[in-house]
Protein backbone atom coordinates (compact mmCIF):
# COMPACT_ATOMS: atom_id res chain seq x y z
CA UNK A 1 0.00 0.00 0.00
CA UNK A 2 1.59 2.89 -0.90
CA UNK A 3 1.30 5.65 2.18
CA UNK A 4 0.01 9.26 1.33
CA UNK A 5 3.07 11.59 -0.24
CA UNK A 6 2.50 13.57 3.61
CA UNK A 7 3.18 10.62 5.21
CA UNK A 8 6.25 9.19 4.41
CA UNK A 9 8.56 11.91 6.31
CA UNK A 10 6.94 11.18 9.48
CA UNK A 11 7.40 7.24 9.12
CA UNK A 12 10.81 7.47 8.20
CA UNK A 13 11.38 9.69 11.73
CA UNK A 14 9.65 7.14 13.36
CA UNK A 15 11.89 4.43 12.00
CA UNK A 16 14.96 6.82 12.60
CA UNK A 17 13.73 6.74 16.13
CA UNK A 18 12.98 3.44 16.83
CA UNK A 19 16.47 2.01 15.80
CA UNK A 20 17.93 5.02 17.85
CA UNK A 21 16.03 3.64 20.75
CA UNK A 22 16.99 0.30 20.06
CA UNK A 23 20.65 1.20 19.60
CA UNK A 24 20.72 3.25 22.97
CA UNK A 25 20.72 0.05 25.50
CA UNK A 26 23.99 -1.50 23.64
CA UNK A 27 25.84 2.18 23.96
CA UNK A 28 24.75 3.04 27.32
CA UNK A 29 26.04 -0.75 28.08
CA UNK A 30 29.29 -0.16 26.65
CA UNK A 31 29.64 3.44 28.42
CA UNK A 32 28.78 2.13 31.66
CA UNK A 33 31.17 -1.13 31.00
CA UNK A 34 33.83 -1.86 33.94
CA UNK A 35 38.12 -2.67 33.70
CA UNK A 36 38.25 -5.85 35.07
CA UNK A 37 39.72 -5.20 38.71
CA UNK A 38 42.44 -7.40 39.69
CA UNK A 39 42.74 -7.61 43.86
CA UNK A 40 46.02 -6.59 44.19
CA UNK A 41 49.04 -9.32 45.80
CA UNK A 42 49.89 -8.97 49.47
CA UNK A 43 53.34 -7.14 49.94
CA UNK A 44 56.01 -8.99 48.64
CA UNK A 45 53.98 -11.35 46.80
CA UNK A 46 52.89 -12.06 43.07
CA UNK A 47 48.98 -12.42 41.92
CA UNK A 48 48.37 -16.15 40.63
CA UNK A 49 47.54 -16.37 36.95
CA UNK A 50 44.30 -17.63 37.66
CA UNK A 51 43.15 -13.84 39.15
CA UNK A 52 43.81 -12.45 35.72
CA UNK A 53 41.06 -15.26 34.17
CA UNK A 54 38.77 -12.24 34.09
CA UNK A 55 40.47 -10.52 31.11
CA UNK A 56 38.70 -11.95 28.11
CA UNK A 57 41.21 -10.42 25.53
CA UNK A 58 43.84 -12.96 25.86
CA UNK A 59 46.66 -10.46 24.57
CA UNK A 60 45.75 -8.05 27.24
CA UNK A 61 45.72 -10.79 29.55
CA UNK A 62 49.14 -12.07 28.38
CA UNK A 63 50.48 -8.35 28.95
CA UNK A 64 49.27 -8.11 32.51
CA UNK A 65 50.33 -11.37 33.26
CA UNK A 66 54.15 -10.50 32.17
CA UNK A 67 53.80 -7.33 33.73
CA UNK A 68 52.66 -9.18 37.13
CA UNK A 69 56.27 -11.72 36.06
CA UNK A 70 58.26 -8.15 35.01
CA UNK A 71 58.42 -7.81 39.33
CA UNK A 72 60.86 -10.24 39.45
CA UNK A 73 63.03 -9.67 36.84
CA UNK A 74 63.54 -5.95 37.36
CA UNK A 75 63.85 -6.44 40.88
CA UNK A 76 67.32 -6.22 42.41
CA UNK A 77 67.91 -9.54 43.14
CA UNK A 78 67.90 -9.61 39.76
CA UNK A 79 69.01 -6.60 37.87
CA UNK A 80 71.86 -6.96 40.02
CA UNK A 81 73.65 -9.30 37.93
CA UNK A 82 72.38 -8.00 34.81
CA UNK A 83 74.21 -4.73 34.61
CA UNK A 84 74.65 -3.03 32.05
CA UNK A 85 78.01 -2.52 32.11
CA UNK A 86 80.97 -4.60 33.21
CA UNK A 87 80.84 -4.22 37.04
CA UNK A 88 78.06 -6.03 39.25
CA UNK A 89 75.72 -4.24 41.28
CA UNK A 90 74.79 -5.16 45.02
CA UNK A 91 71.97 -4.00 47.52
CA UNK A 92 68.90 -2.99 47.09
CA UNK A 93 70.24 0.07 45.61
CA UNK A 94 72.38 -1.73 42.99
CA UNK A 95 75.64 0.08 44.27
CA UNK A 96 78.58 -1.15 42.73
CA UNK A 97 80.34 -4.40 43.65
CA UNK A 98 82.68 -4.24 46.77
CA UNK A 99 85.58 -4.99 46.19
CA UNK A 100 85.53 -3.93 42.60
CA UNK A 101 85.73 -7.10 40.24
CA UNK A 102 84.82 -6.84 36.62
CA UNK A 103 82.97 -9.47 34.39
CA UNK A 104 85.82 -10.76 32.55
CA UNK A 105 85.35 -12.67 28.65
CA UNK A 106 83.42 -15.19 30.57
CA UNK A 107 81.28 -13.36 32.45
CA UNK A 108 82.67 -14.96 35.26
CA UNK A 109 85.16 -12.48 36.52
CA UNK A 110 88.93 -12.76 35.21
CA UNK A 111 91.95 -14.78 36.32
CA UNK A 112 92.62 -14.49 40.12
CA UNK A 113 89.23 -13.13 40.88
CA UNK A 114 86.68 -15.13 39.74
CA UNK A 115 83.23 -14.87 40.83
CA UNK A 116 83.52 -18.36 42.73
CA UNK A 117 87.00 -16.79 44.57
CA UNK A 118 84.04 -15.56 46.85
CA UNK A 119 80.62 -16.64 45.99
CA UNK A 120 80.19 -21.04 46.81
CA UNK A 121 77.25 -22.24 45.80
CA UNK A 122 75.00 -21.38 49.24
CA UNK A 123 74.86 -18.15 51.32
CA UNK A 124 78.01 -17.64 53.43
CA UNK A 125 76.02 -16.57 56.38
CA UNK A 126 78.64 -15.89 58.89
CA UNK A 127 80.93 -14.16 56.08
CA UNK A 128 77.40 -12.07 54.51
CA UNK A 129 78.59 -13.40 50.63
CA UNK A 130 75.82 -14.92 48.96
CA UNK A 131 76.15 -17.64 46.44
CA UNK A 132 74.29 -20.38 44.60
CA UNK A 133 75.38 -22.71 41.94
CA UNK A 134 77.12 -21.27 38.45
CA UNK A 135 77.35 -17.77 40.50
CA UNK A 136 78.25 -15.40 37.02
CA UNK A 137 76.77 -12.51 35.77
CA UNK A 138 74.41 -12.92 32.93
CA UNK A 139 76.11 -11.55 29.02
CA UNK A 140 76.05 -7.68 28.63
CA UNK A 141 73.47 -8.50 25.60
CA UNK A 142 70.98 -9.51 28.78
CA UNK A 143 71.51 -6.43 30.35
CA UNK A 144 68.14 -5.52 32.45
CA UNK A 145 68.71 -2.48 34.15
CA UNK A 146 67.20 -0.11 33.19
CA UNK A 147 64.78 -1.31 31.28
CA UNK A 148 60.81 -0.42 30.90
CA UNK A 149 58.47 -4.09 31.18
CA UNK A 150 58.17 -3.50 27.34
CA UNK A 151 61.62 -3.24 26.35
CA UNK A 152 62.67 -6.22 28.99
CA UNK A 153 59.71 -8.32 26.87
CA UNK A 154 61.20 -7.41 23.75
CA UNK A 155 64.64 -8.64 24.90
CA UNK A 156 63.89 -11.80 26.32
CA UNK A 157 61.66 -13.20 23.34
CA UNK A 158 64.59 -12.56 21.25
CA UNK A 159 66.94 -15.85 21.19
CA UNK A 160 69.94 -13.46 20.52
CA UNK A 161 69.60 -11.35 23.40
CA UNK A 162 68.00 -14.68 25.70
CA UNK A 163 70.87 -16.81 26.01
CA UNK A 164 69.50 -18.69 23.12
CA UNK A 165 66.16 -19.79 24.58
CA UNK A 166 63.28 -20.71 22.92
CA UNK A 167 59.86 -19.49 25.03
CA UNK A 168 59.35 -23.07 26.45
CA UNK A 169 63.31 -22.86 28.13
CA UNK A 170 62.54 -19.39 29.12
CA UNK A 171 59.43 -20.97 31.28
CA UNK A 172 61.61 -23.77 32.62
CA UNK A 173 64.25 -21.49 33.54
CA UNK A 174 62.28 -19.37 35.60
CA UNK A 175 60.55 -22.17 37.03
CA UNK A 176 63.78 -24.29 38.00
CA UNK A 177 67.24 -22.58 37.20
CA UNK A 178 69.16 -22.62 40.64
CA UNK A 179 70.62 -19.64 40.23
CA UNK A 180 67.31 -17.78 39.42
CA UNK A 181 66.18 -19.93 42.75
CA UNK A 182 68.77 -17.58 44.93
CA UNK A 183 66.85 -14.64 44.55
CA UNK A 184 63.67 -16.01 46.76
CA UNK A 185 66.79 -17.30 49.26
CA UNK A 186 69.72 -14.33 49.32
CA UNK A 187 70.84 -14.39 52.76
CA UNK A 188 70.78 -12.17 55.54
CA UNK A 189 70.15 -8.14 54.70
CA UNK A 190 68.78 -8.73 51.14
CA UNK A 191 65.19 -8.21 50.32
CA UNK A 192 64.06 -11.38 48.50
CA UNK A 193 62.42 -11.39 45.23
CA UNK A 194 58.60 -10.61 45.11
CA UNK A 195 56.64 -14.26 45.34
CA UNK A 196 57.99 -17.46 44.83
CA UNK A 197 60.06 -19.02 42.36
CA UNK A 198 56.77 -21.46 41.26
CA UNK A 199 54.95 -18.45 41.19
CA UNK A 200 56.92 -16.88 38.95
CA UNK A 201 57.24 -19.68 36.87
CA UNK A 202 53.42 -20.14 36.78
CA UNK A 203 53.07 -16.60 35.26
CA UNK A 204 55.69 -17.15 32.91
CA UNK A 205 54.17 -20.03 31.98
CA UNK A 206 50.57 -18.72 31.64
CA UNK A 207 52.44 -15.51 29.84
CA UNK A 208 53.73 -17.88 27.32
CA UNK A 209 50.20 -19.50 26.75
CA UNK A 210 48.53 -16.36 26.05
CA UNK A 211 50.67 -15.67 23.16
CA UNK A 212 53.68 -13.97 24.84
CA UNK A 213 52.69 -10.61 23.88
CA UNK A 214 54.23 -7.48 25.21
CA UNK A 215 52.89 -5.11 27.19
CA UNK A 216 52.45 -1.38 24.97
CA UNK A 217 56.19 1.12 25.01
CA UNK A 218 56.30 3.34 27.46
CA UNK A 219 57.17 6.61 25.45
CA UNK A 220 58.85 6.77 22.21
Amino acid sequence: MRLPACLVPCACLAALVACRGASEPAKQQAQTAQPVSIAPAEPGGLRAPEQFAGIADPVERSRALFLEASQVMLHPRCTNCHPAGDTPLQGDAAQIHDPPVVRGPANEGVPGLLCTSCHQDANLELARVPGAPKWHLAPIEMAWVGLTPAALCEQIKDPKRNGGKTLAQLVEHSAHDELVAWGWEPGHGRTPAPGTQAQFGALMAAWVADGAACPAGEGP
